[in-house]
Parts: C-alpha cells; sequence; structure tokens
C-alpha cells in the first residue's frame, strides 16, 4: 500500500526526504494510505489533535461572536460559478459525476467496466463540485445588506484540491478551518490583520517556530501570473510558515486573506451603509498543523510537552 508513497521524491543527501515523513507518518499508523497520493485516512490519535486544533479555532470564533457551521465537503455549482475559481484554478479543482441513464447505458456502463474500457464517459456532471475553500458556503448566506457590525463565521469543511504529492503537508483531500468575516472595508481588513496576529501566537504557543510572509495563490496561467504579482505586491494574503522537520523549505500552515470585493460583487453582499461589502477569512489548515506537530514533538502525541497537550485538550485522552 505505501509503495506509490515511497517512490516519491527523495530528499537531499544526509537529511529526510520530502517522502521519509508521510512514511512515517504510515508506519506509525498515524495515516492510512488509499493507494492514492496525498489521499489518506486518518488514525484516532491523529484525529484527536486534529480535533484539538480544532477546538483552538473555535475558541477563537467564539469570542467574536462567530456563527458556526460545518459545511458539507461539496459545494453547489452554481455557487461555484460565483467564486471565480474555475478561472483563477482550473487546474485545482474537481467535479462530481454521476449516471443518470437507463438500463442500455447501464449494460454498456458495466461492459466498459469489465473491458477496461472509458466507463467515466458515460457519466454527467452533477449539481455539486468539492469544495475548494471552506468559506465559499458562507457568502451565499449573506446575500442582500449586512447588519451594521457584519457577520463573522467559524466555518470547517473536508476540502478538496488536484495536487497529487508524495509530501506529507500536501495533501489532496484536507480540512481547513476558517474564521470569515464579511463587512465594511476597514472591518475585513481588520479582521485580517488581527486574526494573522491571533494564528500566529496560537500555532506559535503549539511550539512551531512560526514566521508571516507575503503570498500569492497558485493562479494559473499568464493571466494568473500578473493577478499573483499584484496580490504580493499589495500584502492581500499573508501565509504564517514553519519548518516541518523531514521536508524542504517552509510551509505555510495558515493564512490571512484579504478578498477586498471578490465576494460582495457576484453574492450581491451590501454593507448597511450601501457599499459592496468586503470580506477577509484566517484559515487554518488543520492536517498540515498536525503534520507539524507530530515532526517537531515526535509520533506519540502522549509524549509532547505537557503545555502544548494541555491546549490541544489530549492530557486526558493520551494519558
Amino acid at each position: 500500500m505505501t509503495d506509490i508513497i515511497r517512490a516519491g521524491t527523495p530528499g537531499t543527501p544526509g537529511t529526510p526526504g520530502t517522502e521519509s515523513l508521510v512514511c512515517r507518518l504510515v508506519d506509525a499508523e498515524l495515516l492510512v494510505p488509499t493507494g492514492v497520493l496525498g489521499l489518506y485516512g486518518r488514525s484516532g490519535t491523529y484525529q484527536d489533535v486534529a480535533d484539538g486544533i480544532g477546538a483552538m479555532v473555535r475558541r477563537w470564533g467564539a469570542s467574536l461572536g462567530a456563527r458556526r457551521l460545518h459545511l458539507p465537503p461539496v459545494l453547489g455549482r452554481a455557487t461555484f460559478a460565483h467564486t471565480n475559481y474555475l478561472e483563477s484554478f482550473p487546474d485545482l479543482m474537481g467535479s462530481v459525476h454521476v449516471f443518470s441513464g437507463g438500463n442500455p447505458e447501464h449494460k454498456e456502463l458495466l461492459r466498459r467496466v469489465e473491458s477496461g474500457g472509458d466507463w467515466p464517459a458515460l457519466l454527467e456532471p452533477a449539481d455539486v463540485v468539492l469544495a475548494s475553500a471552506a468559506c465559499h458556503g458562507v457568502y451565499p448566506l449573506c446575500t442582500g445588506v449586512l447588519p451594521i457590525e457584519g457577520r463573522t463565521f467559524d466555518v470547517q469543511s473536508y476540502c478538496f484540491r488536484h495536487e497529487p504529492s508524495p509530501q506529507a503537508a500536501r495533501m489532496q483531500s484536507f480540512v481547513m478551518h476558517e474564521i470569515a468575516h464579511v463587512g465594511t472595508a476597514d472591518g475585513a481588513w481588520n479582521h485580517r490583520e488581527e486574526g494573522l496576529a491571533h494564528g500566529l501566537r496560537m500555532l506559535s504557543g503549539l511550539g512551531l517556530d512560526m514566521s508571516a510572509v507575503p503570498a500569492s495563490d497558485p493562479f494559473f496561467g499568464r493571466v494568473g501570473a500578473v493577478l499573483a504579482a499584484g496580490q504580493l505586491d499589495e500584502e492581500l494574503k499573508m501565509e504564517g510558515v514553519t519548518a516541518i522537520p523531514g521536508t524542504q523549505g517552509m510551509t505555510a500552515i495558515m493564512s490571512a486573506n484579504s478578498h477586498r470585493d471578490h465576494f460582495g460583487v457576484p453574492f450581491g453582499i451590501e454593507t448597511a451603509g450601501g457599499a459592496v461589502a468586503h470580506s477577509a477569512c484566517v484559515a487554518f489548515g488543520v492536517d498540515r498543523i498536525v503534520v507539524a506537530l507530530l515532526a517537531v514533538h515526535g509520533l506519540d502525541p502522549a509524549s509532547w510537552p505537557s503545555g502544548v497537550r494541555d491546549q490541544l485538550g489530549l492530557a486526558g485522552s493520551l494519558a
């Protein structure tokens, strides 16, 4: 089961390879391989750590009066079209397809399956696509006029991005936990700034060496290069990065993003003052944080520093 992982990119001589960390996580039965790069099951111990991170994010969201939502891992196709994701990241998206034929089409489907033929060609697009970001599902809830204070959401979802990789910190299916705010331009910007500072403190308190760097999203194509340059120049996206032992370079495990009116315009969201609403989100890559903690503190959370276990609520469950 781990052959497809062990065939990944090796590291530099004398250092753990990018594939060695995920192999150690699999060998320790923390991650369960599925035969697809970047797609794993999670052990109970791994999930306990993920739940602890989620609880920390929820406490911050509660202090802001955020509405707590757990959204499905799929998004309505109509909502997806309004996010502009297809124009910016077509190579990362995933679409859901279904069978809607009758008996003749079913017969042909089975024939193709048995012969190794192109049976997916007989499927049709469903009304949903795979969610690419947890916050995408909250903007339709804000259509219309916002209250004076805007709206803040604590939103969590499994997300998908088509990035097959042997790296432990780059999964195709992963949990994203976000605190998103929709409101005035100043309110959204302040949420981004305050959220970045809070996230860095939270993750540093777990023993991770954090720093903030301007970043850009992986926009597609030549137009995307221009968009990425503008995003960097205006520092609309800031990432909280850390070094994960067993991987190369720095890894982003959280981000703080100013969307400006990117979602306010297509979703018809207005502030109480009549302006187009702005939004911002602070996103925590839960799986990347878990992987970072396991790499830094060791593969047995029961042996982690007591302060880290206490913050994650692990002291009792792993004693």
